[in-house]
């Protein structure tokens, strides 16, 4: 149960990375050093934009069980 949680870790891990990076920009930041700031939006967000959030959220709701869920397993087993 541990290595498979272990492995859900990881792969949360690796796609709440992917996922906040492919986040649009709202700030002032280091998305405008890049050229995020080039573009301008028209206001409000896209379909694909909300579906981003979402996924994100899943996946961080996800990660946070499973480390939840590990660090149940382990101090269980002191």
């Amino acid at each position: 149960m541990t290595v498979l949680l272990q492995v859900v870790l990881v792969v949360t891990s690796l796609a709440l990375i992917g996922l906040i990076l492919l986040h649009k920009g709202k700030g002032g930041g280091l998305s405008d050093m890049f050229g995020g700031g080039i573009s301008t939006s028209v206001g409000g967000s896209s379909v694909a934009e909300k579906n981003l959030d979402r996924i994100t959220i899943v996946v961080a709701i996800l990660w946070l069980a499973s480390i939840i869920g590990l660090g149940l397993l382990v101090g269980s087993s002191l």
